[in-house]
C-alpha cells in the first residue's frame, strides 16, 4: 500500500488526474470504477476540464440508493451525470438500478457485467465508519454486489444532502467487498478529521470487518490519498 500525503482535496485530485492520465496514455485503462459523493467532485471537476478521452472506457460506479430514480437530485445517477458523464464521453457507463423491480436480480445482473468487464482502476471513498462503498461495519469480505442496509451513522452523514420532506433511503444497491477487491488498482481518497479514525484503523494493518476499509490490506495495488497526518 502506497499512501500519498497532500495538502488538500484539490491536490489529491491531481494526483488521481496523474495516474489516470498515465493508464489512458499507456493502454491500461479499459474499464473504471467510479465513486460519488463530495470527495470526488475535485476529481471529476479536474477530468472535466481535461483532455482526457474515455471514448473506449466502460465505467461502472459503486452503488446507488434503493428507491431513487435517475432523475432524483440525490441518486448517485443524477451525481455522475452532473458532474462527468455530461461532459465527458464514456464507451458505457453502468450504475446499479435503485428503482429495479427485483432488486436480487439486478445485484446478480450488475455482478455478471463486473466478472464480464474486469476493473483496471476502482476509486474509493470512506464513510467515517470506515465502509468503502455501502459495505458497513460487519460486511463479510466474501461479500458480492447486494442489497446493503444503511447504518445510523451513515444515515446521519448523508442527512445533509436531502431535503427535510424527503426520506433518506435505508438501503442501497452495493458492489460487495469480493467485487471491489478483483480490480487490478484501489484508490482511495479520504480528506478532513472526520476521515481520521478509518485512515488509522487502515494504517494499523489489522484486518476486520468491523472495518471494512481493512479490506484494502488484502489488495497488493492500493493507493491512498489523504491531508491527514497518519
Amino acid at each position: 500500500m502506497k499512501l500519498l500525503k497532500v495538502e488538500s482535496p484539490e491536490k489529491g485530485a491531481e494526483h488521481v488526474f496523474r495516474i489516470i492520465k498515465e493508464e489512458l496514455e499507456n493502454g491500461r485503462l479499459h474499464v473504471l470504477g467510479l465513486a460519488t459523493g463530495s470527495t470526488m467532485i475535485p476529481v471529476y471537476k479536474e477530468w472535466a476540464a481535461s483532455d482526457l478521452d474515455f471514448s473506449d472506457v466502460t465505467s461502472f460506479n459503486l452503488d446507488e440508493y434503493v428507491g431513487l430514480s435517475a432523475s432524483n437530485p440525490n441518486s448517485y445517477a443524477y451525481f455522475m451525470e452532473n458532474h462527468l458523464f455530461a461532459k465527458k464521453k464514456f464507451k458505457e457507463t453502468h450504475i446499479p438500478n435503485g428503482t429495479a423491480p427485483d432488486l436480487d436480480k439486478e445485484c446478480a445482473d450488475y455482478e455478471a457485467l463486473l466478472l464480464k468487464h474486469p476493473l483496471d482502476i476502482q476509486l474509493l471513498g470512506t464513510g467515517e465508519n470506515g465502509h468503502i462503498a455501502f459495505n458497513e461495519p460487519g460486511t463479510p469480505f466474501d461479500s458480492v454486489t447486494h442489497v446493503a442496509q444503511l447504518t445510523e451513522s451513515t444515515l446521519g452523514v448523508n442527512s445533509q444532502y436531502f431535503e427535510n420532506d424527503e426520506k433518506i433511503p435505508e438501503t442501497a444497491i452495493s458492489m460487495g467487498i469480493t467485487s471491489i477487491l478483483r480490480a487490478k488498482k484501489l484508490i482511495l481518497l479520504a480528506f478532513g478529521e472526520k476521515k481520521r479514525a478509518a485512515i488509522e484503523k487502515l494504517l494499523e494493518g489489522n484486518v476486520s470487518t468491523e472495518w471494512t476499509i481493512t479490506a484494502l490490506l488484502e489488495h497488493d495495488d492500493v493507493i491512498v490519498i489523504t491531508d491527514l497526518d497518519v
